[in-house]
């Protein structure tokens, strides 16, 4: 395994206020199809010895400088040593073509993140957790039910993005004549820009300010994105994902496991959240039929939406989360 040398930018470029009471370094790791991931980690000051770790990934499109990193950052100020990382293809990651997504990849991706915490001096690699948000809520809990390295998961505003590009939102383009024409779509335009020698983008936020007749859920999404978490290089902020990078998702589904997670899994959702559903649906489906309920639980927050949970410090239940990693990383 050789870690390829990345462009890492070294001065503070995140999208969050920088924290006096943790220490923070520019790392990079190797997952096992050979891709050298980019990762800020945080290490609380003033400690000593093996610390519980925690690896930190998401939303989807977005890069470790807006809100995977302060949930990184806020972890460690209470005692975890964390990382933030960008995943496979995307911000200062490596792997080519750019802006892919793979169900695959990418929960191998946190898997990567465990196996650099288990060679780190100062990690205790018995107690090591990871945070998934928006569409990496999903991924961590792919990664929980296959790496039993992992004893504890929580996810924050989850995305079920297997079932989202198979079903379209809200399941609203759940039928085989829907599936059918988007696979023709996105076929036709494989062979196009295979043609080409190039791909097209897709996605990413309007600009703002956005017109009044969309959806609350765009206008909050390019809120955040275009406006207060604006960055050069989060896909959301600005041309958005691979316009073919996310095909694998419509017949993969990642959550098929989950009931078999033995290890503890928190769930939290906001009530007015657009998304909710795939927290609601996922942690049941995860404790029908499971012999592992005990360490389970969903947290719904009442009156927050989606994007309160990527950076509303009044409405983010840090203490929970970090009670929650301080009672299964023990």
């Amino acid at each position: 395994m050789k870690t390829e040398e990345l462009v890492l930018t070294n001065e503070w470029d995140k999208t969050f206020p920088q924290s006096d009471k943790v220490n923070h370094k520019k790392v990079a790791f190797v997952n096992r199809y050979g891709i050298t991931l980019a990762a800020d980690m945080y290490i609380p000051k003033n400690t000593e010895g093996k610390l519980p770790a925690i690896a930190v990934c998401g939303p989807f499109g977005a890069v470790k400088e807006q809100c995977s990193g302060l949930y990184a950052q806020t972890m460690s100020e209470k005692g975890f040593l964390t990382i933030a990382f960008d995943p496979s293809f995307t911000g200062e990651s490596g792997g080519q073509p750019r802006f892919m997504a793979s169900p695959d990849i990418n929960t191998e991706d946190f898997q990567a993140a465990v196996d650099f915490f288990c060679v780190q001096e100062n990690v205790d690699e018995d107690r090591i957790g990871i945070i998934g948000i928006c569409g990496w809520g999903g991924m961590a809990l792919n990664a929980a039910a296959l790496d039993t390295r992992i004893k504890a998961t929580v996810t924050s505003t989850m995305y079920d993005m297997t079932r989202m590009n198979a079903n379209g939102y809200f399941d609203s383009e759940d039928s085989e004549e829907a599936r059918y024409a988007k696979k023709q779509a996105l076929n036709s335009l494989r062979t196009k820009e295979y043609k080409k020698g190039e791909y097209s983008l897709g996605g990413g936020c309007l600009e703002l300010p956005v017109p009044e007749d969309v959806p609350f859920f765009v206008k909050d999404y390019s809120e955040y994105y275009k406006g207060r978490a604006y960055h050069k290089r989060s896909l959301n902020s600005n041309g958005g994902w691979n316009s073919i990078g996310c095909m694998s998702f419509m017949n993969q589904p990642i959550l098929r496991y989950s009931h078999e997670i033995r290890s503890a899994v928190f769930m939290i959702h906001g009530e007015k959240a657009h998304s909710c559903y795939f927290s609601k649906d996922a942690f049941e489906n995860m404790m029908k039929d499971s012999k592992y309920t005990d360490n389970k639980e969903l947290m719904i927050i009442p009156d927050a939406v989606h994007t309160d949970l990527y950076d509303n410090a009044n409405v983010i239940p840090f203490e929970k989360i970090a009670a929650f990693f301080e009672e299964y990383l023990k």
